[in-house]
């Protein structure tokens, strides 16, 4: 670690967190101190985290202290996690009608945030200090994992209208002292690609954050140009906010000649989980219990798929419990190589509308259809759109390459999975656009399915 890393991480980010009133720096430190606890010790201090925190929304929130009632639930008699289960799962619409009932009596100095909205409906929440302290000393904790700090330069390429909206004078001169540089996620266009490259090239980062999408793309238009990136000192390259596809990860690894070292959270539900270098995607969870749940709600054992639910135990001034998130994943009952002994997510899946659903109620990860399209030659960016059970689109952006015979390999696969009577129709496009939270989704499914089982 160089001396001004360490003046940055050891003085200069921990009074910026302090002026901010935030105790990030203790969370960090608590995480470290508790991540190699034994596995009795943690859950000793899940339940009794867990205990708390719900007996102080039970007293102070409206919503949950008429629920806690009406079901019968008691959270000082909590004495494991599975008592948790007692409670409904809840989720976006739930949680828009319980609306400012959310919201704890007393809280103050709340920040009003809401969701990308990618299924249309955006959930409007408000995030307190101890949940901002949280996520920022969750991610300092992994950020050490992989041997880089606070202070290290780093390249931020990122969408959100939260971060990039927000370029006052104090956080470009935060910026600046911690050596951070932010590239917008929006702009992919072959001249911005070229100067992102160059940037890189320049600021030589020790480390990349940003969606997976788009670092994979920089990457392979380096690679494209002949321009090599896997020299210029980056030790690993952080993704989240999006599902990390192999190619992705092979293509990003060899360009950049780093690893990478894959996040998962939301705005929402909090920094829920991470890998570290051994492999291993290690849930937050001594601050966040995660449930895998089916179709019907019910816990699943490990090894088998279900929806992400949330509880997160930071979040007394707006509760997220047992919030059901959208994605897909599977737990695991194995330890890490690590030696952390933090319980770890197997595999995660993707959104539950990253996966299609063929005309005779077949489930299937939408990788069943990114496979074809991505081999076809000509095929330069796409997005598939399951409109209904009888139609399903392909945008397409391609090069001169594409030709008949590539359409109708498309079109043909696609009838084969989703069905014959299937309507594939293909679209030629000048751009794809993202998400409005600047992530990019190749698969959107507008059909209605439970979470799938493996």
């Amino acid at each position: 670690m160089s001396l001004y890393t360490s003046l940055c991480s050891g003085l200069l980010f921990p009074l910026h967190e302090r002026l901010k009133h935030h105790d990030s720096v203790a969370v960090r430190k608590r995480l470290e101190a508790q991540e190699r606890l034994s596995s009795d010790a943690l859950d000793q201090w899940r339940v009794q985290r867990l205990r708390e925190f719900l007996v102080n929304v039970g007293e102070r929130v409206p919503h949950y202290r008429d629920l806690f009632q009406s079901v019968g639930f008691h959270p000082e008699r909590l004495s494991s996690l599975a008592d948790l289960q007692a409670l409904p799962l809840s989720d976006k619409a739930t949680m828009r009608a319980a609306g400012e009932r959310l919201r704890a009596e007393g809280a103050i100095n709340l920040s009003r945030y809401n969701t990308g909205g990618s299924s249309g409906e955006p959930l409007i929440f408000y995030i307190g200090k101890a949940r901002k302290s949280h996520d920022v000393g969750a991610k300092w904790r992994v950020t050490r994992w992989w041997g880089v700090d606070i202070g290290d330069p780093e390249i931020v390429v990122w969408g959100s209208p939260i971060e990039l909206g927000t370029q006052d004078r104090v956080r470009m001169v935060r910026d600046t002292v911690l050596r951070t540089e932010l590239l917008p996620a929006f702009e992919m266009s072959e001249a911005n690609l070229d100067r992102f490259v160059a940037t890189i090239r320049a600021k030589r980062p020790t480390m990349l954050f940003g969606y997976p999408s788009s670092l994979s793309l920089i990457a392979a238009h380096a690679r494209k140009k002949g321009i090599r990136l896997d020299a210029q000192g980056i030790k690993v390259v952080f993704v989240t906010s999006e599902r990390l596809y192999d190619e992705q990860r092979a293509t990003i690894t060899q360009v950049f000649g780093a690893r990478v070292a894959n996040g998962y959270g939301a705005r929402d539900a909090g920094f829920i989980a991470h890998e570290c270098p051994a492999g291993g995607m290690h849930v937050q969870a001594e601050d966040i219990i995660v449930e895998i749940v089916g179709p019907d709600g019910a816990v699943l054992p490990a090894g088998q798929a279900g929806e992400i639910v949330v509880t997160h135990t930071a979040t007394a001034d707006f509760p997220f419990i047992r919030y059901r998130t959208g994605d897909v994943a599977v737990m695991s009952d194995e330890a890490c190589s690590c030696g952390r002994t933090l319980p770890l997510l197997k595999e995660i899946q993707g959104r539950t509308t990253d996966f299609v659903v063929a005309a005779d109620g077949t489930i299937m990860h939408g990788l069943a259809l990114i496979y074809t399209v991505r081999d076809v030659p000509g095929v330069e960016r796409f997005k598939i759109i399951q409109h209904s059970l009888d139609h399903t689109e392909v945008l397409l952006v391609t090069t001169p390459v594409f030709n008949d015979a590539g359409a109708d390999r498309i079109v043909r696969d696609y009838k084969a999975r989703l069905g014959a009577s299937v309507q594939v129709s293909l679209t030629r496009v000048d751009e794809i656009p993202r998400e409005a939270s600047g992530k990019f989704r190749y698969v959107v499914s507008k059909v209605q399915a439970g979470a799938p089982h493996a």
